[in-house]
């Protein structure tokens, strides 16, 4: 069971960005939010979410939640994943330095491309991710998704379409390695029957 130390750390986040956004009562909306998460942290599909070591259920979930608590406000897709980045900046800036420090070096290609490796064996261990193919070859790495967790956990709550949350930190990361990756997009779980991606040397 997650503690009260988790949820309460998630509900600050989501009290810091409602004041920064200028929402009304932000200590009621936060102390909605707690409630929501506690309930769906207590819930038996969150222990069968947990089971893959791959993926972190605890802050998907945390994120899940603000999703549907700001869609009960009245919030669109659009609006609730531009909070969601004003939420989670600090988080979002700690990646991209070290993304944009990876960049600088001359074997970046090389540790991306490891990365990408390493991902899929770990993934297809714990099968949290199912891939139709992963195809590697000296300066391409290419690959096709039909099942997703993260897709999955979003979908269960109804709110497939709001996995762009997770769907799009790729394209975020490979914006950062601008000097030695291209990456290019077809289509993301979130919007479509696959995740199909192609990353090449630059």
């Amino acid at each position: 069971m997650t503690d009260e130390k988790t949820i309460k750390k998630y509900a600050g986040i989501y009290q810091a960005a409602l004041k920064k956004e200028g929402y009304n009562d932000p200590e009621g909306k936060a102390l909605s939010y707690e409630k929501r998460l506690k309930r769906m942290y207590a819930e038996e599909i969150f222990r069968q979410h947990s089971q893959y070591p791959t993926t972190n259920a605890e802050y998907i979930y945390a994120v899940i939640a603000m999703c549907l608590e700001l869609k009960d406000m009245g919030l669109n897709n659009q609006e609730i994943i531009a909070f969601t980045d004003v939420a989670f900046a600090k988080r979002k800036k700690m990646f991209e330095v070290l993304e944009k420090g990876l960049d600088l070096l001359p074997n970046a290609w090389n540790i991306a491309k490891k990365w990408n490796i390493s991902d899929y064996e770990k993934r297809t261990q714990d099968g949290s991710i199912t891939y139709d193919f992963f195809n590697v070859s000296e300066d391409r790495i290419e690959y096709r998704i039909s099942h997703c967790m993260y897709v999955e956990m979003f979908e269960y709550f109804g709110i497939r379409p709001l996995a762009k949350l997770f769907c799009r930190t790729d394209e975020t990361a490979y914006s950062n390695l601008q000097r030695h990756v291209r990456f290019v997009r077809h289509s993301d779980l979130s919007e479509g029957d696959c995740c199909h991606d192609e990353l090449y040397r630059k």
